[in-house]
């Protein structure tokens, strides 16, 4: 298990490498100069380009990737352009409010998700299994975006069941609980219709293999061999999806903050595209991509754990 884990580990170490050197490049080749946009129209290129030896821009590309990736090992995402303020100190400001978004709409997910499929396994092709099927099918097909749209527009303008924009009163527990309600539940809509297909078919796959019908040789009820015995293995594929979709977890977090307003990295990254403020958007990109290989990491451990099929290849 040891060795499994330090195998992972250095999986995980190489793709943050890869990800970074690849985002890098890639803001290294966007158009515009950071210096011109923290300095204003009126610099003169004598300033500009101090700024740019102060920011190393003016070295070669391949020793400003490793020095930042050498920056990033020792947690320092970089300066601020704008307000030369450490990115880090931005970042984890930001960074609590996307967290909650993601966990909610995860948690919205697996408490719908799972009971539904499971439900729909039980009940194959019986009314309540045609319908579940439409509908997961029908909020899977939703992009985040438009699901944030209209149910802004339906809920916060037309009924006024939620705020529209925010994310609640600071230190008012509950006003922040009633904001995020309906902006985890539009980033976890498309996934309450994933899992719940997931679990259905992976339940049905395991109501068919030999242990099963063992326990109904036995005499066992349907229920409890389906709650007790089936569901902790028909979820294991559930835990691995979730660690990959971390990743669009994130991506669907961030297009909500920006519709619904809500301060997070989302909208830090937004309104760093908009200025030119590289520093800033690299600082969260690397963040979110060790936060979706961190996801896939313990997805691994724990599939190890509920899975005996997986401990026994380790």
């Amino acid at each position: 298990m040891l060795l499994y884990l330090l195998r992972r580990l250095l999986l995980a170490i190489s793709v943050m490498l890869v990800a970074i050197s690849i985002l890098f490049c890639l803001v290294y080749l966007v158009p515009g100069d950071p210096a011109s946009v923290a300095l204003g129209p009126r610099a003169t290129e004598t300033q500009k380009q101090a700024l740019r030896e102060h920011m190393g821009l003016d070295r070669p590309a391949i020793i400003q990737i490793g020095h930042f990736i050498g920056n990033v090992a020792t947690g320092d995402l970089g300066e601020d352009v704008l307000t030369r303020r450490p990115v880090s100190q931005l970042i984890v400001r930001a960074l609590p409010n996307t967290l909650i978004l993601a966990l909610s709409a995860i948690a919205w997910a697996i408490i719908l998700g799972i009971p539904l499929g499971c439900w729909a396994a039980l009940r194959q092709n019986s009314w309540a299994d045609r319908l579940i099927g439409l509908l997961s099918t029908s909020v899977i097909a939703l992009p985040a975006f438009v699901v944030a749209i209209y149910s802004l527009l339906v809920f916060s303008v037309t009924l006024k069941w939620f705020p529209a924009i925010g994310a609640g009163q600071p230190g008012d527990v509950g006003s922040q609980l009633h904001a995020l309600v309906l902006p985890s539940l539009t980033v976890g809509l498309g996934w309450i219709g994933y899992l719940s297909r997931l679990v259905r078919a992976s339940m049905l796959e395991v109501m068919k293999e030999n242990h099963i019908r063992t326990f109904r040789a036995f005499g066992i009820g349907e229920r409890l061999i389906a709650l007790r015995y089936a569901l902790p293995i028909a979820v294991v594929p559930v835990v691995s999806v979730l660690g990959v979709g971390i990743g669009s977890l994130l991506s669907g977090a961030v297009l909500t903050e920006i519709v619904f307003a809500r301060p997070g990295l989302g909208k830090l990254a937004f309104d760093s595209v908009i200025s030119r403020n590289f520093p800033v958007v690299m600082g969260t990109v690397v963040v979110t991509s060790g936060f979706y290989v961190l996801a896939n990491l313990i997805a691994d451990l724990i599939n190890t754990f509920l899975d005996p099929r997986v401990r026994q290849e380790l």
